[in-house]
């Protein structure tokens, strides 16, 4: 897939999302954006995906004008409370506390620059959690070290495999990237 003949750049150091979008066929550089991830604390929480995602993708447009740029933010959400990437150990552990035995909600914010146009949307996914005990939880912690990931795990790993019960919506979006719907956007431009 050849967008316009310009060139596609993936604005995230995510190995998960490089990979989905590998899975679509389409040929990408990665260049990670290096912006300032902070947020107002009036911003609602399920706008901060967007926001983010948006805030990266504008970084490198004025970069790299002529090329089409992929963003995306991932946030887990547990009542108001927003759960990035943990620390360290102690606040991986208290978040998949948090999960345990409770929906949370995934959202992913994507933001697609192309030319002058502008594609800004957010996929939300419910996920379902099994009750967790102390035991299963310091394991993943030591084995996976899941500091990388937002809400301190990946649901392709092994605690995926053991807690996730349900989910509504789109896996891929709890891997970090509602592949579908950025194929869709990408299918449609001409």
């Amino acid at each position: 897939m050849i967008l316009n003949n310009t060139k596609i750049i993936l604005a995230s150091a995510s190995p998960r999302r490089k990979e989905l979008l590998e899975g679509l066929g389409i040929d990408f550089e990665v260049i990670p954006s290096n912006v300032d991830e902070s947020f107002s604390s009036e911003l609602n929480p399920k706008l901060v995906p967007e926001y983010l995602a948006e805030l990266k993708a504008n970084s490198l447009k004025a970069l790299y004008p002529d090329s089409t740029i992929i963003s995306a933010d991932t946030i887990v959400l547990t009542g108001n409370e927003i759960l990035n990437k943990p620390a360290n150990k102690n606040e991986a552990i208290e978040m998949l506390q948090k999960l345990s035995g409770k929906m949370h909600l995934v959202i992913t914010g994507v933001c697609i620059l192309v030319n002058e146009t502008k594609y800004l949307f957010s996929d939300t996914t419910e996920v379902y959690f099994k009750v967790l005990d102390k035991n299963e939880i310091e394991y993943y912690v030591e084995k996976f070290k899941p500091y990388d990931k937002a809400g301190a795990y990946g649901v392709q790993e092994w605690i995926g495999y053991i807690a996730v019960e349900k989910i509504i919506g789109s896996f891929y979006n709890v891997m970090g990237l509602p592949v579908n719907k950025v194929y869709e956007i990408l299918n449609s431009i001409k």
